[in-house]
């Protein structure tokens, strides 16, 4: 009848990564301007939709943006944001785009609102052994 064991799914080796890359680094996005305005969202998963919604992570009051506008995404080592073919289009730092590389302190503009990318190295302090006299 076949085979009645069952298999562990493995995670991508894309989460793998991105797992890793979080244990050193901060990353989050923070509304400059908009209905939002000063709230901060940590990018802890290595695809982020943002739009106005339903069926997105990230929902914002903002007639101005597709239900599913952009969608920020961790992949080989870096982030990138991705416009998902909405009517009014994205900027980053002041340029319309379909897609880019996103840096610390670039700025998206999505509809009315205005979000500034943060990457941060996280210090981990060196690990210390105390041993026994001998």
């Amino acid at each position: 009848m076949g085979d009645t064991h069952t298999r562990k799914l493995e995670a991508s080796p894309g989460e793998h990564r991105f797992s890793d890359f979080l244990k050193s680094h901060r990353a989050a996005i923070v509304v400059l301007s908009g209905h939002s305005a000063g709230s901060e969202f940590g990018l802890d998963h290595p695809k982020l939709a943002m739009g106005r919604g339903p069926g997105v992570d990230l929902a914002f009051e903002d007639t101005s943006m597709s239900r599913e506008h952009a969608v920020i995404e961790f992949a080989d080592g870096s982030f990138r944001v991705r416009d998902l073919g909405s009517t009014n289009g994205m900027e980053l730092n002041g340029e319309t785009i379909k897609a880019g590389s996103l840096e610390h302190g670039d700025r998206i503009r999505i509809g009315e609102h205005v979000f500034q990318f943060i990457l941060e190295t996280i210090e981990r302090a060196p690990k210390t052994y105390v041993l026994p006299d001998a």
